[in-house]
């Protein structure tokens, strides 16, 4: 009987160092893994240029012994809930005002990390080659979201064709217009829908960024007129989170997308959509 009992603790005994090993093995491997993750930057990004800015960060940052890893998405809020979920390290999509926006309406901590261009914005026009022949009570597309419709007023405010209540800036909304000479229909659009309203027949402007309107063959250098005073506000950027904005995750991010070669993209590739901001 006690040689049964010898035998069966020896069993015992020799399975659990067995599993010990295996555990081991797995923890080392887990550690492992761990670590190769760390090495790994998700930035959200919506369209071009922005994503091309980051696959070109993408390719310096690995010299480092980084990877950015490019997630993709379709709208101006995605890229958003991805950075404060924390599916997303950061993201490269937006201007320092939609962000603070998507802050109060969302009550997020989304941080402004790095400018890194300022767009080519200004108004569009299919039928007038002239402020002078904008006809009286036509209407005008401009962005419904605030942020973007202050900036788009305060342009037609440049051209004297509006005249905006003291001290708003860029800030303002259409209910901040105290003088519209031309009697200006206003049309409310998504951002992303814009360059859907330069086609429409009843439409003389359209306010839009180089990436939207390129959607129907144009660029900045076909705009009816462009923003003067470019608003450093308004720069693209790359944005974190409050509690991750000074890892080393977001300073190799911010390394890479001031580098050398993102600034020679930008201006050997979009010198005539945007301006490098660093």
């Amino acid at each position: 009987m006690k040689k049964w009992v010898t035998a069966i603790g020896t069993i015992i005994l020799g399975f659990s160092l067995t599993a010990c090993g295996s555990s081991g093995t797995a923890t080392n491997s887990s550690e492992s893994s761990s670590k190769s993750e760390d090495k790994v930057i998700t930035v959200a990004s919506q369209t071009t240029p922005m994503t091309d800015v980051v696959k070109v960060a993408a390719k310096v940052a690995k010299a480092d012994g980084w990877e950015i890893k490019l997630v993709q998405v379709t709208d101006n809020v995605a890229y958003n809930d991805m950075v404060a979920s924390g599916e997303a390290d950061a993201s490269f999509a937006e201007h320092k005002p939609f962000m603070e926006k998507y802050n109060k309406e969302k009550n997020a901590s989304l941080v402004a990390i790095q400018p890194i261009y300022d767009a080519k914005v200004g108004f569009y026009s299919k039928d007038y080659k002239s402020v002078d022949d904008i006809p009286d009570g036509t209407k005008v597309a401009i962005p419904n979201d605030a942020s973007n419709q202050g900036r788009a007023l305060a342009i037609l405010a440049e051209q004297k064709l509006i005249t905006l209540a003291d001290g708003v800036g860029t800030n303002g909304t259409i209910k901040d217009i105290v003088e519209n000479p031309k009697n200006f229909q206003w049309l409310e659009v998504d951002l992303l829908n814009l360059s859907e309203a330069y086609s429409e027949p009843d439409v003389s402007l359209v306010y839009n960024y180089p990436t939207y309107i390129a959607k129907v063959g144009l660029k900045p250098a076909d705009a009816l007129f462009l923003e003067q005073k470019v608003d450093s506000r308004f720069a693209i950027q790359v944005v974190a989170r409050e509690d991750n904005e000074n890892s080393d995750k977001i300073k190799a991010l911010k390394k890479a997308m001031t580098s050398d070669e993102v600034r020679e993209f930008l201006e050997k590739d979009h010198s005539d959509t945007l301006i490098p901001a660093f």
